[in-house]
């Protein structure tokens, strides 16, 4: 009867059904099978609750949602392009920047590339970029800015993890920018190889750009001087950042009409927030039923008999992380598998940190990864092009990302340079 009931949770989660619910329904049928209380799956909602972090959650939420409502992604491409679009790859780099930039904010890839797609795909196109380039740089840009400030996949794993949120946002910009720098000497290439026109440098069109753009740019850049400067906490930045946007869009560049639109900025808000706590309540309980199983103990147990180094248990655990990452969305496979692989990595020797910039590595890279990746299926949908074009089209970029995970993943400098 179990087993009957597992499978009816997956096959409904598969056809559609919220994820939240199977997960709630997982925990229901543990309890009952072990004879507990199901009170026992709120116990770490108690911890939750408690946490510094969370109201950054919805603030850093809610400014991204101002901050797209109020055309600032049209207004860092267009910085951005007065800045490099010039170069050889010029173009594509600009592309690159600003879904970084928009996804740091947005905390949801598929977000960015619904956003930005519209406004790249033909900018790119018009640039000279064959079609299959510009998918796969879309598709795969659509996740590069989950290691930057204020990322929220960063702040949910600091909190699952209970590990320092500035040291992961430290430990994130370094090989965040490594794989920008990696991808964009890949577009210059391209753009040689393809002998893309470029435009030629216009000082006017920049200071213009820079105008437009100036208070956009203070935003991250305030964020990091603050938290890292030690001026604000996580939580007061948060806030300190709603109320800029809200003056930024509403106010400065006056794209939003504050009394009009605020209603639905906030409700949009409040949906992506609403469905990341619900997930991240429901699976915590979960995870807690799991660890009072001694499931982590036993995964351990096995691991310690057949891994017999700290670098066999990093390439299984890669492996393991982009099939993750592929099936399932970041902040639900934050919630689920951290807890799991959390002792297991300390135990190898692994800083908490170090595994966190690993682990959201996997999962970034996860969401372009054939054939399941979901980034692969929103960009198909997003550009109207065979789902199996856009395999084919993400390959090279996923290649040069791989490679990437390889540098992060083993030399733990990368992410770890602020304590040298």
């Amino acid at each position: 009867m179990t087993i009957l009931v597992i499978v009816l949770l997956v096959l409904l989660t598969l056809l559609g059904m919220p994820l939240f619910i199977a997960l709630a329904g997982g925990s229901l049928l543990a309890t009952f099978n072990a004879g507990l209380d199901p009170a026992l799956l709120a116990v770490e909602l108690n911890r939750l609750a408690a946490s510094p972090y969370l109201a950054a959650i919805p603030l850093f939420t809610f400014a991204g949602v101002v901050l797209a409502a109020g055309g600032a992604p049209q207004r860092m491409i267009q910085l951005f392009n007065a800045c490099v679009g010039w170069l050889p790859g010029g173009i594509a780099s600009v592309a690159l920047a600003s879904c970084a930039f928009f996804t740091a904010f947005s905390g949801a890839s598929g977000v960015t590339i619904l956003a930005l797609g519209g406004l790249m795909f033909p900018m790119l196109a018009h640039a000279g970029y064959k079609e299959r380039f510009n998918l796969g740089l879309l598709t795969t840009s659509g996740s590069l800015g989950l290691l930057f400030p204020p990322s929220l996949a960063i702040l949910l794993y600091g909190i699952v993890a209970s590990v320092s949120i500035d040291q992961l946002f430290l430990a994130g910009v370094v090989p965040g920018l490594l794989l920008m720098v990696m991808l964009a000497l890949y577009c210059l290439y391209i753009g040689r190889k393809t002998a893309v026109p470029s435009h030629k440098f216009s000082l006017i069109n920049l200071a213009r750009a820079a105008r437009d753009g100036f208070w956009d740019l203070l935003l991250p850049i305030g964020i990091v001087v603050g938290i890292f400067g030690g001026y604000v906490t996580i939580s007061e930045a948060s806030a300190c950042t709603a109320v800029y946007v809200l003056l930024l869009e509403g106010v400065i560049h006056r794209e939003i009409h504050l009394v009009k639109h605020l209603p639905d900025l906030l409700r949009d808000a409040a949906i992506l927030v609403g469905s990341i706590l619900v997930i991240l309540s429901v699976a915590m309980g979960l995870t807690n039923l799991l660890i009072d199983a001694q499931v982590p103990t036993k995964i351990l147990s096995y691991m310690q008999i057949h891994v017999d180094s700290q670098l066999q248990f990093l390439i299984l655990l890669n492996v393991f992380l982009l099939i993750v990452g592929c099936m399932m969305d970041i902040f639900s496979a934050t919630v689920v598998v951290v807890p799991l692989i959390l002792p297991i990595a300390q135990s190898y020797g692994i800083n908490p940190v170090h595994l966190g910039i690993i682990f959201l590595a996997n999962l970034e890279i996860g969401y372009s990864t054939p054939p399941v990746g979901i980034n692969l299926f929103i960009a198909s949908q997003r550009f109207n092009r065979p789902v199996l074009s856009l395999f084919r089209a993400a390959l090279p970029f996923l290649a040069l990302m791989l490679l990437w995970l390889g540098l992060v993943t083993y030399v733990p400098f990368f992410t770890l340079w602020w304590q040298h």
